[in-house]
């Protein structure tokens, strides 16, 4: 076996607001960094503090082409609804992965009881990739709740298994490509050895409490970006610690971004937004 390094650590790129219900720090963008296909963006959000409104916040409706969003929810309640007959509401611990494809429309905003009540709201948002034969596929929505997430228990922690499988656990989510997504919890001084697919890019986040990996230490709402050589990744947590592992097999074509729509040249971009203002999107 042989251990990954870390090539960099990042704290993301500032605080910003997604619609008017989600402060976020973007700790990578297909835009500004490079070396982490399939993966096109991780947004953190919170943890914030909400005080009870009679207005919901959110983001409201807006398209997307050619990847798909994943949600996962920590803290807080986000309904969503889409132009493809979709609609639920997600808690926490609780994961929305929507396929966008040849396109939809949707909002995300604080469910009706959240925005009632208030409290803490803290979530990920992750933008995935779809390979050029995948992106006008048919638009596709996984509700994940909690309790059909498998949960892989070791000696001081837990692991839930969203994407991918671990130690012969499947995950709960359907890929187009591979993906390996776990959302793991540390207590002080716990060890845990993460296998990686060699040639397969992975991050480590750290969403709570810091964690040792070789001669590095990950502090809270840092993110590690590891080399592609080697086939595990070395734990060990430095106090509690909650942490969101990815990986995944690069998709290597171009990618072609602008706002909502990422695709593989710039004509598709032209047809996305030609075909959003034309009302094709739904």
């Amino acid at each position: 076996m042989s251990n990954r390094k870390i090539v960099t650590i990042t704290k993301g790129h500032g605080q910003h607001w997604v619609g008017d219900g989600f402060p976020v720090r973007s700790m990578f963008s297909y835009g500004s960094d490079a070396g982490i296909s399939p993966f096109l963006l991780l947004d953190y959000a919170g943890p914030a503090d909400f005080k009870p409104s009679d207005k919901p916040r959110g983001v409201e409706q807006h398209p997307h082409r050619g990847f798909e969003t994943v949600t996962i929810v920590y803290d807080g309640e986000v309904e969503h609804r889409d132009t493809a007959g979709n609609s639920g509401k997600i808690g926490a611990g609780d994961v929305q992965w929507m396929t966008a494809a040849r396109g939809i429309l949707h909002e995300e905003m604080h469910s009706a009881e959240f925005t009632r009540k208030g409290g803490i709201l803290e979530m990920v948002q992750l933008w995935v990739n779809l390979p050029a034969r995948d992106k006008m596929s048919a638009p596709k929505y996984q509700e994940i709740v909690n309790k059909n997430i498998p949960v892989v228990e070791f000696e001081g922690g837990s692991l839930r298994v969203i994407a991918g499988d671990f130690n012969e656990v499947k995950g709960a989510a359907e890929t187009f490509t591979p993906v390996y997504l776990y959302d793991i919890r540390l207590q002080k001084n716990a060890e845990l050895k993460l296998p990686v697919v060699n040639g397969f890019n992975a991050m480590l986040l750290v969403l709570s409490g810091s964690v040792q990996v070789g001669d590095k230490m990950l502090n809270a709402a840092e993110l590690a970006v590891f080399d592609v050589d080697g086939d595990v990744i070395s734990l060990k947590a430095h106090n509690d610690a909650k942490v969101l592992f990815l990986s995944g097999e690069p998709i290597n074509e171009p990618v072609v971004g602008a706002g909502p729509f990422v695709m593989n040249t710039e004509a598709e971009i032209h047809q996305a937004f030609s075909d959003f203002r034309a009302g094709r999107l739904q």
